[in-house]
């Protein structure tokens, strides 16, 4: 029997406990609650049990001991606690069990050593504590061994090291103590080590030389010390191997890329010393490296070589000297360049302007001279330029303008010099401009106080003159202290605690300032005296019959107002789609009247197609009313009603009810109902609110969204495709529970037409290919879900930085933080392996190929899991880098 993969609710009735014969059982990926029927205990024939996915809670009932025929028992994801029952060490034919992601409490009990036939054990992501049974050691067939994510204590066993059959080995994330045994190295048919995150102390082993099928080695977030043994080197298959955050010292060994397939190399914030060996210089399979935060030394132009599939690298707060190299502009794949707080000197070679990719360049803090090379203009795609703290000098080259999608730009003490470069007003998506400390002068450009998204600006300590430009009123920080400015500071609340002192010049009404004086001159005074009389004798007469035309105006106006509502009345009811049982014409009028014919002070909202108005009747309490543009009305045709008539069908948790639409009266409206808390994009960019998304509430709003999709394209007949995905457009209620909006550009898929369309959407998530071939299909969705995905979790929109993640294969959990939003506290072991998940699958959803791309259906029943994996085998490293590609 498989009913796995649907939407079934309520608990699982006992009754099937009376398929005695039933060999197969799959529930999985459900919706199901309540408790495990103890009566699972009659199925004696049963092989295969997967209860997986659900909502199931209580304790595993004792009586799944009873049935001895069970080889696969899965019952991961779900929502169950207590202890683990002793009882299924009765299980001798069982080959897989996994029971991860629950609430399960306790100890892991001995009687799983008797499981002498099992494969693959899963008991990660639970609150299991104490010690690791000893006798695991038993279960000699094991491949499979997932205990991570508990509060598991003690030391790690030696008789671990009697599973020689062993590939996958998950210990990270518990409370581990004592020293990693040697016993370990006798593994060697293992492929993937992680003891990440415990209290392991202690060197690494010398037997690890042994694993030489090791391709994982994650020892990150302990307190290990020692040197990094040599016999590493030995590990001639070894891919990802992270040592941060230890206490690792002395030098690195000689020849740790001696296999040619090591990537990602990680020894950040370790108190290791020396040179970089030669081996590792020369490792042209380097995509990611960190060696920051130790002490090492050397010159750099000589410690590294070109390589040509490095993305990320960092070698920021260590004591390299010598000059950057040019070799570094031969890296073509670089996206992200670190070196900042070292002791290099000499100029910057404009041969990093060949590096067209790059997104971040951070040379801050050195002792760099020369000026900034004019090739710096060839980096267009540059999110992150950090050169300050040096000894650069000159202006900003004229170049600069063609870096416009910068969003921060930190040049501050520097010897730079001559004009602020009117470039800078181009850099439309700026967040931080700091141009402190430097020698710059003349006027400060008006025109900055375009740059709509700057936060920060920082001036200060420079030459500059001139008055204060009233457009900078925007921002929300500037700093314009120790210049040369002079004249009244604008009267705007942006600058009551703007910071200002030290320019002599500057008066106002503000602390540290001198009031500005008045003018003092008789003949001033006089000829002003002179001017207000005139002004007086031209504009009283033109104001007294401005106010009698207003008043006119405003009669007529009443009177129109009262007269089209009772238009309205006279209407008749074909140009009305029906609410429930409400009759559409009668609607309308009391929307007209409640909103005072959609008075500004009601609207709470507004977009490309209307504006949204919060609406209070007493038939329907409050309801968003979506009032289109006049111009769209007049544009949009026919059949868009008929899609409208098909959205009405809607019905989903996830999805805001579309209660009715008209087309024919005064105003073409939309009435939906009203979602609480508003946009997901409002909630992100406030600094308090976003705060209430914990991660746990950002992951649900994002299974939300899947499963809205997932339901549009899967479930709607003809499938229906938003086209306009993004968190302007998801709303969320008083639970924080996801509604997708806004469905002005949803288009209805027809089998038997090509759905090609005009380019729409919101900038920034669009999917590439709409813009070549104007071809509607649901992968566009897709790929607008992957970028929404990522900016809840960041709590921003990564901007140009998509393009690149574009192009990436996975993160693991090391690489997490740079995608998280650092508002919140970092998470929770439990749930960083979902958001890492997520990520990843985010990152399949932005593929360029839209073929590539997984279907809505396929992540909604991932989500659905809640599985960091895809599957109990998912923690093979290679099924989770493949899976995204079906």
């Amino acid at each position: 029997m498989d009913l796995s993969g649907n939407q079934l609710s309520g608990s699982i009735p006992i009754t099937l406990g009376d398929l005695t014969k039933l060999k197969i059982l799959y529930l999985s990926s459900n919706q199901l609650s309540g408790l495990i029927p103890r009566e699972f205990g009659n199925l004696k024939n049963l092989i295969e049990l997967d209860l997986s996915a659900n909502q199931l809670a209580g304790s595993i009932p004792i009586t799944l001991g009873d049935l001895t025929e069970l080889k696969i028992l899965y019952l991961y994801s779900n929502q169950l606690s207590g202890l683990i029952p002793r009882e299924l060490g009765n299980l001798k034919n069982l080959t897989e069990l996994g029971i991860d992601q629950n609430q399960l409490s306790g100890s892991i009990p001995i009687t799983l050593g008797d499981l002498t036939e099992l494969k693959i054990l899963y008991l990660y992501s639970n609150q299991l504590s104490g010690l690791i049974p000893r006798e695991l050691g038993n279960l000699k067939n094991l491949t499979e061994l997932g205990i991570d994510q508990n509060q598991l204590s003690g030391s790690i066993p030696i008789t671990l090291g009697d599973l020689t059959e062993l590939k996958f080995l998950y210990l990270y994330s518990n409370q581990l103590s004592g020293p990693i045994p040697r016993e370990l190295g006798n593994l060697k048919n293992l492929n993937y080590l992680d003891l990440q995150e415990n209290q392991l102390t202690g060197p690494i082993p010398a037997s690890f030389g042994n694993l030489r099928k090791l391709q994982f080695l994650f020892l990150r977030a302990n307190k290990l010390s020692g040197s990094i043994p040599k016999e590493l080197a030995y590990m001639d298959n070894l891919v990802e191997l992270i040592l941060s955050e230890n206490q690792f010292s002395g030098y690195l060994p000689e020849r740790l890329c001696q296999g040619g397939k090591l990537e990602n190399f990680t020894v950040a914030s370790n108190k290791l010393t020396g040179p970089i060996p030669r081996n590792l210089s020369n490792c042209s399979s380097f995509k990611w490296v960190r060696f920051n935060n130790n002490s090492f030394t050397g010159n750099l132009s000589e410690a590294f070589g070109i390589y040509p599939k490095l993305l990320f690298i960092n070698l920021s707060d260590n004591d390299f000297h010598g000059e950057l190299s040019s070799k570094w502009g031969k890296c073509k794949n670089l996206t992200d360049f670190r070196i900042a707080r070292n002791n290099i000197s000499g100029s910057i070679p404009p041969e990093i302007g060949n590096v067209k990719g790059l997104l971040g360049l951070d040379l801050s803090s050195n002792h760099l001279i020369g000026q900034i090379p004019k090739e710096f203009g060839k980096l267009t795609s540059l999110v992150n330029l950090f050169l300050q703290n040096n000894r650069i000098s000159g202006n900003i080259p004229e170049d600069f303008g063609s870096l416009t999608k910068l969003e921060s730009l930190d040049l501050s003490d520097n010897r730079l010099n001559g004009s602020i470069p009117m470039c800078i007003v181009d850099f439309v998506h700026l967040f931080q401009l700091n141009l402190s400390n430097n020698k710059f002068g003349q006027k400060i450009p008006k025109e900055i106080g375009r740059i709509t998204q700057l936060n920060v600006l920082d001036l200060s300590y420079n030459l500059l003159v001139g008055d204060i430009p009233p457009q900078l009123a925007n921002l929300k920080d500037v700093i314009l202290s120790y210049n040369e400015l002079e004249g009244p500071i604008p009267n705007n609340k942006a600058f009551v605690n703007a910071s200002l002192e030290g320019n002599k010049g500057l008066c106002g009404n503000v602390a540290g300032l001198h009031p500005c004086e008045m003018l003092s001159s008789v003949v001033k005074r006089h000829s002003m005296a002179k001017g207000r009389k005139l002004i007086l004798i031209t504009v009283l007469p033109v104001m007294g019959a401005l106010v009698l035309l207003c008043v006119f105006i405003g009669v007529l106006i009443m009177c129109n107002k009262r007269r089209r509502v009772r238009d309205v009345e006279r209407r008749d009811g074909d140009g009305w789609l029906s609410i429930s049982m409400l009759d559409g014409k009668a609607l309308y009028r009391d929307i007209l009247n409640a909103t005072e014919e959609f008075d500004a002070k009601f609207c709470i909202g507004q977009g490309g197609h209307g504006s949204v108005y919060k609406v209070n009747l007493p038939s329907l309490g409050n309801i968003a009313v979506k009032r289109l543009h006049s111009s769209f009305q007049n544009t949009h045709p026919k059949s868009f009603i008929n899609e409208v008539r098909a959205l009405t069908g809607i019905k989903h948790r996830n999805i805001v009810n579309l209660y009715g639409y008209c087309s024919k009266a005064q105003h073409s409206l939309l009435v939906y109902e009203y979602v609480e808390r508003g946009s997901l994009s409002s909630i992100l960019s406030n600094e308090v609110e976003s705060k209430k998304l914990d991660w746990l509430k950002r992951v649900n709003i994002i299974k939300g969204v899947a499963f809205a999709l997932s339901y549009m394209h899967q479930n709607c007949s003809p499938p229906i495709v938003h086209r306009d995905i993004s968190s302007s457009n998801v709303l969320l209620d008083s639970e924080y529970e996801a509604r997708v909006a806004d469905f002005g550009l949803a288009k209805i898929l027809n089998p038997d037409s090509s759905n090609c369309t005009t380019l729409a959407g919101t900038y920034g998530y669009v999917a590439p290919e709409l813009a070549y071939t104007m071809k509607v299909t649901q992968m566009c969705d897709v790929y607008s879900f992957g970028v929404l995905s990522l900016e809840i979790v960041k709590g921003n929109h990564l901007g140009e930085y998509i393009t690149v993640l574009a192009n990436s294969s996975t993160i693991d959990p090391e690489q997490l933080s740079d995608l998280l939003d650092e508002r919140l506290p970092y998470p929770e072991d439990r749930v960083k392996d979902v958001l890492v998940f997520i990520v990843n699958l985010a990152f399949s959803c932005l593929l360029k190929t839209p073929k590539s791309r997984p279907t809505m259906h396929f992540i909604s029943q991932k989500l659905s899991s809640m599985d960091a994996r895809p599957h109990i085998h998912q923690r093979n490293p290679h099924v989770r880098r493949a899976i995204y590609n079906p």
